[in-house]
C-alpha cells in the first residue's frame, strides 16, 4: 500500500503544479477554445477529476465523491458546453484537490473491493484499482501537455 500512497501523493503534486501553471490566466483565457481545438483549459482541468472518479469509483461499483455536474460533462468524448464563471472555476479547482484527498482516504480505508477491468486505448490493461491508480499519472501528464499547448494559444 505504501507505493500506492506515494503514487496518489505524486498525482496530488501534479495537480498542484497544474493549478500553479494556470493561476495567472483570466476566466476568458480558461474558457477560450482555440481554432482546431475542441476543448479548453478549464475543461481539461475538470476532466482530470471526472476521469479519476470514473476510473476509480465507478469501475469499482462505488458512488463518485463529487457532484455529477463535475463528472458527466467532463468525461472522455465530451466538450465544453458552456462558459464557466469564477465560482464554477473555483469549484473545479477545489474538486481537483479535495476529491483526490478523499480518494486517498477511501483507498486507505479499503473501500475499493471490486474493479471492472478496462482495456485502455493506449494499450494498457487495467485489471485492479492499483492498475488504475498507476495509470492516472500517465493520463494527467498527457493533459498537462494539452493545457500547456492551449495556454500558448490563449
Amino acid at each position: 500500500m505504501q507505493s500506492v500512497e506515494c503514487t496518489i501523493n505524486q498525482i496530488l503534486n501534479t495537480r498542484k503544479f497544474i493549478l500553479d501553471l494556470v493561476k495567472d490566466l483570466t476566466i476568458g483565457q480558461l474558457n477560450k477554445i482555440p481554432n482546431r481545438f475542441n476543448n479548453n483549459i478549464i475543461w481539461n482541468i475538470a476532466h482530470l477529476t471526472a476521469a479519476q472518479q470514473n476510473l476509480c469509483y465507478v469501475r469499482s461499483g462505488l458512488t463518485v465523491n463529487v457532484a455529477d455536474e463535475y463528472v458527466l460533462p467532463f468525461l472522455s468524448g465530451t466538450k465544453p458546453e458552456k462558459y464557466f464563471d469564477e465560482l464554477e472555476i473555483e469549484s473545479i479547482y477545489n474538486n481537483l484537490l479535495d476529491s483526490l484527498e478523499q480518494f486517498k482516504t477511501d483507498y486507505i480505508n479499503g473501500l475499493f473491493l471490486e474493479f471492472e477491468p478496462w482495456d485502455k486505448r493506449y494499450g494498457m490493461k487495467l485489471k485492479t484499482i492499483e492498475d488504475a491508480i498507476n495509470f492516472i499519472p500517465f493520463h494527467e501528464g498527457m493533459h498537462i501537455g494539452y493545457i500547456m499547448a492551449l495556454k500558448k494559444l490563449v
